[in-house]
């Protein structure tokens, strides 16, 4: 049934017009989640492939290139500044960091909204189909590193905070997965002024039913940065390369 519901999930794509998608089924019984509300994510200790997750509805496979190969991924969007730290592992090669890897993301602006698509929400429908903000692909490093800076994703309507991710070698993609992000900053963070229009997501990590099961490998770890006023995001990815 779980491995039915990634493979379901993971080609869940709707056109250009999508709106955000409400994911209600095939909710697991039980809570397997390892967030303790704090700004830590968790480390599992074992050298096992982090899960695949669905990769839509705003993927923007169109777009990916040179003009979105780039650190700064804002495009002049404002909210708490992101620094995100991603480092990309080997299980093939007993987990060692694996270098010349790529690694693509993509979020919501602080609102909610995707770059490339049409999207409604909050604040009505928008047409950003020809932006590209709040997305970026950088290559690993020979410490399997790759650093991206942009603002703290929002939310919409069924889906909590998440960040995607896609690893690619060579030309053959990997994994395709999500960051998730602890409850407790995602609930101080929609309390500021930058976010406190849209207000509080009542989703929350364990009724999220896309990493609700995932948790232990795909929670990040979030601290607060004093001199940007923002916060530092760092995480692993597990790949078979």
């Amino acid at each position: 049934m779980e491995q039915s519901r990634k493979k379901f999930l993971k080609h869940l794509i709707v056109g250009s017009t999508a709106v955000p998608i409400l994911l209600q089924a095939c909710k697991k019984g039980t809570d397997n989640s390892t967030d303790d509300g704090t700004g830590e994510g968790s480390e599992s200790g074992s050298c096992t492939v982090t899960d695949t997750e669905t990769d839509g509805p705003y993927p923007l496979y169109s777009s990916r290139g040179s003009s979105i190969q780039r650190v700064d991924i804002t495009d002049g969007k404002t909210g708490l500044q992101l620094d995100m730290a991603i480092t990309i592992r080997n299980v093939n090669d007993g987990c060692n960091v694996l270098a010349n890897a790529r690694v693509d993301v993509w979020h919501c602006d602080k609102d909610g909204y995707y770059s490339g698509y049409t999207n409604s929400g909050y604040l009505g429908t928008q047409n950003n189909s020809s932006a590209v903000f709040c997305r970026g692909l950088q290559y690993t490093d020979s410490s399997g590193l790759v650093k991206f800076k942009t603002i703290y994703p929002g939310w919409y309507t069924g889906r909590v905070t998440h960040i995607h991710a896609q690893i690619y070698v060579g030309t053959s993609l990997k994994l395709t997965t999500q960051i998730a992000f602890p409850d407790a900053i995602n609930t101080a963070v929609y309390k500021t002024s930058l976010y406190s229009t849209h207000g509080q997501n009542s989703m929350t990590n364990v009724n999220d039913n896309i990493i609700m099961d995932s948790l232990d490998n795909e929670l990040a770890t979030v601290t607060a940065n004093s001199s940007t006023g923002g916060y530092d995001l760092t995480h692993t990815i597990y790949v078979k390369a």
